[in-house]
């Protein structure tokens, strides 16, 4: 498994080494975020509102560390737009809604081409006895990436709503369907941190794929991920009749319930749900509990699935993301 993560790497960092001149010959755009009066804004949404309508060019805004405790929207005609912290510890963009899992989110993406990476995103001030949808990301548009980010909150953290997505070395906290939707993507070398310690029901969800047809290409693929915190907590239940995960290569704490995973609202048409785990490691890897309706993919199923450039990076638009 190992080498197939030194692969993978490796043919990405040459791609890049091999796109740097290509890249430094891009005049791209850079405006400064600074709550301090140093740079163009000292909000994220002024930043953002100043970028013209159907911009074609790849602007970078850069957010200077700090907390913004603000609502971000990026609306569905300002693509091209790089979100960029100093690191996820740093730079935190929060907000304290709740009530709505589209309406409530402390960030909103509905553009196209859009790449964030060091910022966390962020729910404060928790319900922690009245748990109710609050979350911190809300994605619509499509060849979306966000690298070494975070998302923390407690149910709905992430409502991957539609469009192929990419995330890598993010980390994700919440407790009930803290990643859900109907999303095509992939989540990679991340860290999924369970809170059901914060709840006062007993048993979280990790996922809840929304994906309603076989005709859909959609659904929630984890590859080298890890699966820490507080159980116990399925992997996933089932928002849609045929909602798909894939765990691969991905290491479990021992949080994970026997069962692994529930049917929910497809309760006896268990046999259109596409739940797998693969050359997963850790005490809550252990399979021999697990419902009998859990998928054994093949070889072809799998890789259809796991391979980045077959599930969603079929136009290499993740190479061209990151020469900028």
């Amino acid at each position: 498994m190992q080498s197939l993560k030194s692969t993978f790497y490796f043919t990405l960092s040459l791609f890049v080494f091999l796109n740097v001149s290509k890249a430094q010959t891009n005049s791209t755009k850079t405006i400064m975020v600074d709550q301090s009066g140093k740079g163009n804004f000292i909000h994220v949404q002024q930043a953002i509102d100043s970028i013209p309508s159907n911009n074609q060019e790849w602007i970078i805004i850069h957010l200077k560390p700090g907390v913004y405790n603000e609502k971000v929207e990026i609306s569905k005609d300002k693509p091209y737009i790089i979100l960029e912290g100093e690191s996820r510890s740093r730079t935190v963009i929060q907000w304290g809604d709740f009530g709505s899992s589209l309406g409530s989110s402390t960030f909103k993406l509905y553009a196209n081409n859009f790449m964030a990476r060091g910022i966390t995103f962020k729910v404060k001030d928790l319900l922690r006895n009245n748990v109710t949808w609050a979350p911190a990301a809300f994605v619509q548009g499509d060849k979306v990436s966000f690298y070494s980010c975070g998302f923390i909150s407690l149910q709905d953290t992430v409502t991957d709503w539609e469009g192929r997505h990419y995330f890598e070395k993010c980390y994700f906290e919440g407790a009930i369907d803290f990643i859900w939707g109907r999303g095509q993507s992939i989540f990679q070398a991340s860290t999924i941190n369970v809170t059901a310690s914060l709840l006062n029901v007993g048993t979280a969800y990790i996922t809840a794929q929304s994906r309603n047809s076989d005709n859909e290409t959609n659904g929630f693929v984890f590859k080298y991920c890890t699966i820490t915190g507080t159980g116990p907590a399925f992997l996933g239940r089932a928002h849609g009749n045929h909602s798909r995960v894939v765990f691969y290569g991905s290491v479990f704490d021992g949080i994970i319930t026997p069962k692994g995973w529930n049917a929910w609202h497809s309760v006896g048409k268990e046999e259109t749900i596409t739940y797998a785990e693969i050359g997963c490691t850790g005490p809550g890897a252990d399979m021999s509990k697990r419902v009998k309706w859990m998928k054994n993919l093949s070889k072809e199923e799998a890789q259809q699935l796991v391979s980045a450039r077959r599930f969603i990076n079929q136009e290499m638009w993740l190479q061209e993301q990151l020469i900028h």
